[in-house]
């Protein structure tokens, strides 16, 4: 584990429960992290959508799908308004490995943003999957709202923070599933597709009209390069949208191809870049 990505983390913890730090200038800038973390919500599996939560702007169309070259909070601050960042996270513990200098998308989106805090609020959906012998995890998804960023790829502290909104859910442990629960093992994609639709239906739900979501990093697949989910060179590629499901529920998807926050750059993450299918990771 990197001892500068560490302290990055340890900064970013004091920086949201401060609610302020100084910009490479010198100059303050303050944030309020308190409505994103009282905004947090969990959302059950057994929840019932309320009528017409798939309708809207985009639904049962065709969706704008775009591969891009940027980072997902880069790509965030680009198009602003109602859309969400989709992670495939943790199931157990919040912000994965984040406070101890791991390298995977949820720590690298931790290191940037205020949305550590914001998933502890959330206790519930670690405290059950912790309990959940299976490694498959549940289709629970975290609902985290206008969440501070405040660092750039580089890892640098910005001038100004903005808003993005995070949709988490549980990504199966392939790892200890193919040690441990090899019978598991050839349903991940069939959880993966599910464990999506259910991520986009929570989206509908609270009028997000855009996903993004991110592709395969450093090659690790199942939910952006998070530890113990790893797919390898030999693993299991990431689901595509089912035709006439939850791709057309929104406006617009966009597939962003760098490493998350830069931080093959400022820390120590052999990102890689690769093609991508226009589909949740």
């Amino acid at each position: 584990m990197s001892a500068r990505l560490r302290a990055i983390a340890r900064e970013t913890v004091e920086i949201a429960e401060r609610g302020s730090y100084r910009d490479p200038d010198g100059a303050e800038v303050r944030l309020d992290v308190q409505p994103a973390i009282a905004g947090t919500r969990l959302y059950l599996p057994e929840d019932e959508l309320p009528a017409g939560a798939e309708a809207g702007a985009g639904a049962g169309a065709e969706p704008t799908i775009e591969v891009t070259g940027e980072s997902s909070l880069i790509a965030a601050k680009r198009l602003g308004g109602d859309v969400a960042v989709l992670v495939f996270a943790s199931a157990r513990n919040p912000g994965g490995g984040f406070l101890n200098g791991a390298q995977a998308q949820e720590e690298s989106l931790a290191r940037g943003s205020a949305l550590y805090p914001c998933l502890r609020a959330a206790g519930d959906f670690y405290a059950h999957h912790r309990a959940t012998p299976e490694l498959t995890y549940t289709d629970r998804v975290i609902y985290s709202p206008g969440v501070p960023v405040f660092r750039d790829d580089k890892g640098r502290l910005l001038t100004e923070a903005y808003p993005v909104t995070f949709l988490t859910s549980a990504a199966p442990n392939l790892a200890a599933i193919r040690r441990t629960q090899p019978e598991l093992a050839a349903q991940v994609p069939a959880v993966l597709r599910r464990r999506a639709r259910a991520s986009a239906d929570r989206a509908r739900r609270v009028g997000m009209r855009g996903l993004r979501q991110r592709p395969r990093d450093r090659g690790r697949g199942l939910r952006g390069g998070a530890p113990g989910a790893a797919d390898g060179p030999r693993g299991l590629r990431r689901p595509r949208p089912e035709p006439g499901t939850f791709h057309r529920r929104f406006r617009r998807w966009i597939c962003p191809r760098r490493t998350v926050t830069g931080w093959n750059r400022f820390g120590t993450t052999r990102g890689r870049r690769g093609s991508s299918a226009p589909t949740p990771a």
